[in-house]
Formats: structure tokens, C-alpha cells, sequence
């Protein structure tokens, strides 16, 4: 039986991470324990409580979601992992006054690769399927809330995302998001 070891990588932006869970392999396949509270808790210093699992499916490549975000009270952090199928997952540092505020990064996450992204609250995000047929979970530290659910525009200029597509499949409320600027705070300095 083969073993590949935890993997913990900060990203560029304060607070953010990817994470590999190991995966035990052989002949038949893999097992791996996708959420560990302690290994989490080892890895990264955070003793993360998840209130709920979100499932997300995307039929064809090309399809982008984001960049949403829960405003406070109730903002959410997130561990995002693709279940089937490959993304391009992007987030965006939303909390004003924070060092890599309006920075991004983007991260390739893949039922393949099993690389898990840890979003913290305060950020934006979103992601671009490269396969048809995704599968996404996300674990999130607070409650859905539509009165504080929202969503800037993925092709907000200010923000340089490149997401590799030219015309995603899109929803109605990410079509027609405002920019980060046209917004105003949405993390204002001292939420937490």
C-alpha cells in the first residue's frame, strides 16, 4: 500500500492555504480521510468549526461561479474541494485594511489531485470549470443567509483575474454583479 503525506501550502494572501489530505492507495484505488479536525488543527494552528456541507454541481466546462461572499455577522469560511472534474478556483482578500487586500490567488483543484482550499471569512470567491461534469464540497463555518449573501463581478478589471474563458456560462445575479469599488466595504476593518 502506498502513502503520500499531508500537505499544507500558504498562499500569497494572509491567511489562505491549500491543504492535501493523504491518500492511501493500491490496485483497487484510494482511500483518504477527506476532513480531519485534528490533522487541520496540527497542520495549521486553526481549531475550525463547520456547520455545513454545500454540494455543488456543474454540467459543462466553462461554467463560473463568483465571486460570492457572506457579509458580516455571518461570514463564512470555507474548505473547498472539487469532488469530480477540474476548476480553476479563485479567491480574493475582501477584508479592507488586511496586507493582501484585492489581491488574488487562483488554485487548479481536481478529483485527481484531491487539493483542498482553505477560504477564509473575508474573502471572495469563485471558481471556472475546465471539465464538464464537476463536483464541488465546500465545508463552511457558518449558516447560509440570503440577507447577507453577495456577489462582485468576475470580470471586475480592477481585480486581473485572467479565468481563461472568454464567455462563461454564467448566472443571472453573477451577470449582473457590481465591481468591488461600485460595492464599498464589505469587510471593513475590525469585523472579526
Amino acid at each position: 500500500m502506498s502513502q503520500t503525506d499531508d500537505f499544507l501550502a500558504p498562499l500569497p494572501l494572509a491567511g489562505a492555504f491549500t491543504l492535501k489530505p493523504r491518500r492511501f492507495g493500491d490496485e483497487r484505488g484510494w482511500f483518504c480521510e477527506h476532513w480531519n479536525a485534528r490533522r487541520l488543527k496540527e497542520a495549521s494552528g486553526l481549531d475550525i468549526a463547520f456547520v455545513q456541507d454545500n454540494l455543488s454541481f456543474s454540467a459543462k466546462a466553462g461554467t463560473l461561479r463568483g465571486l460570492h461572499y457572506q457579509a458580516p455577522p455571518r461570514a463564512q469560511g470555507k474548505l473547498v474541494s472539487t469532488i469530480t472534474g477540474t476548476v480553476t478556483d479563485v479567491i480574493v482578500d475582501a477584508r479592507k485594511g488586511s496586507p493582501t487586500y484585492g489581491r488574488h490567488a487562483a488554485v487548479e483543484l481536481s478529483g485527481e489531485n484531491g487539493v483542498q482550499l482553505w477560504v477564509p471569512p473575508g474573502f471572495l470567491h469563485g471558481f471556472v470549470t475546465r471539465t464538464d461534469n464537476v463536483r464541488m464540497l465546500y465545508k463552511v463555518t457558518d449558516y447560509y443567509s440570503a440577507e447577507h449573501d453577495g456577489s462582485i463581478a468576475w470580470d471586475d478589471p480592477d481585480l486581473g483575474i485572467d479565468w481563461g474563458v472568454r464567455d462563461p456560462v454564467l448566472s443571472d445575479k453573477d451577470a449582473s454583479a457590481p465591481r468591488l469599488g461600485e460595492r464599498g466595504t464589505i469587510f471593513p476593518e475590525g469585523w472579526e
